[in-house]
């Protein structure tokens, strides 16, 4: 017995000169980060931009791995499996890794026991956009055009229980304004059929549309953030028009819940030193999205937050996915 307690103990101390060994050399080979969205999108477009700039800050390869489907559940919940070692990251959106526990019926991962949060990295607001032959030139036009239309304006979204759902949903309410909801299977064909003028409106992430927005394809009504993006500054926010309306998308990049804190610390540091890089900062603008600062703590705040915030909206909104 007096042996095997020995023998507890120099493995234990070798373990911790490992750990210790581990987070000091940290990263000492590529990292993966899983996006759980398609190319082209938001989450995408942020994590290609990130990761090129945390490969030449941190010397390591890192590589962003698109695993969509479900609702970003599928590669939410292969990241949540992957070794706790920093080196598989999950790069999500608030719409997947906040509102998605509420809105499907069975869900396999758990958004704050399964992760550990690092750094947010961007924000961007939603567009309220029209084919360029609706009739409304401004957001007031819009609300007024959509009270008196009969049948209902339809609006586009990219799938029932997005976050561009639920946004429709809530001006609907909170303007008075009837709307019927079109979910389809991704913003892009969404935003293919309203410049068709297949569907007159929807709502898309700024970065999706934003190239579409300045060629005049599309036109823009008002942003979903509580101030105008500097992106597009001669588009409202909606909340002018409508008080209290606000709703944006957030990044944020999370470990596996379980990673060395040290670990998790040094990617909060490589974060922050990439998103405040003025070639970053500028490529995000580009983009339409507006670069967030702060560690794991803001983060987790966000995630808190907005799970509260949400749930109680896709319940009124009778969105479920089984």
């Amino acid at each position: 017995m007096h042996q095997s307690r020995r023998e507890f103990t120099a493995l234990a101390v070798t373990s911790l000169l490992a750990f210790g060994a581990h987070a000091d050399t940290y990263p000492s080979k590529p990292i993966t980060i899983i996006v759980p969205q398609a190319p082209g999108g938001t989450n995408d477009t942020v994590a290609r931009i990130l990761a090129q700039k945390l490969g030449v800050l941190s010397g390591q390869r890192v590589i962003v791995d698109n695993r969509p489907g479900a609702g970003g559940n599928i590669g939410t919940e292969f990241a949540a499996r992957a070794a706790k070692d920093g080196y598989t990251l999950l790069l999500t959106i608030s719409s997947t890794q906040a509102i998605n526990p509420a809105l499907y019926k069975k869900i396999s991962f758990d958004p704050i026991k399964d992760f550990a949060p690092v750094a947010p990295v961007g924000v961007v607001p939603n567009v309220l956009v029209v084919n360029p032959s609706f009739p409304a030139k401004t957001l007031a036009e819009f609300i007024q055009v959509a009270r008196t239309s009969k049948p209902e304006i339809q609006y586009a979204s990219a799938g029932n229980g997005s976050l561009n759902h639920l946004l429709g949903a809530m001006l609907s309410s909170s303007a008075g304004v009837p709307l019927q909801h079109v979910p389809y299977r991704g913003v892009a064909p969404a935003l293919t059929d309203v410049m068709g003028g297949q569907v007159p409106v929807a709502f898309a992430s700024l970065p999706s549309c934003i190239e579409f927005i300045k060629s005049g394809k599309l036109r823009a009504l008002g942003v979903s953030s509580a101030k105008r993006s500097p992106a597009l500054p001669d588009v409202q926010a909606i909340g002018e028009v409508v008080p209290n309306y606000a709703g944006e998308l957030w990044v944020g990049l999370f470990a596996v819940r379980g990673t060395p804190g040290d670990v998790v610390s040094k990617l909060a540091e490589l974060v922050a030193a990439a998103v405040t890089a003025p070639d970053v900062q500028e490529r995000f603008r580009v983009a339409g999205v507006e670069v967030l600062t702060g560690g794991p703590t803001r983060l987790a705040q966000m995630l808190q937050d907005d799970i509260a915030r949400w749930a109680p909206i896709v319940k009124a909104s009778g969105a479920m996915v089984d």
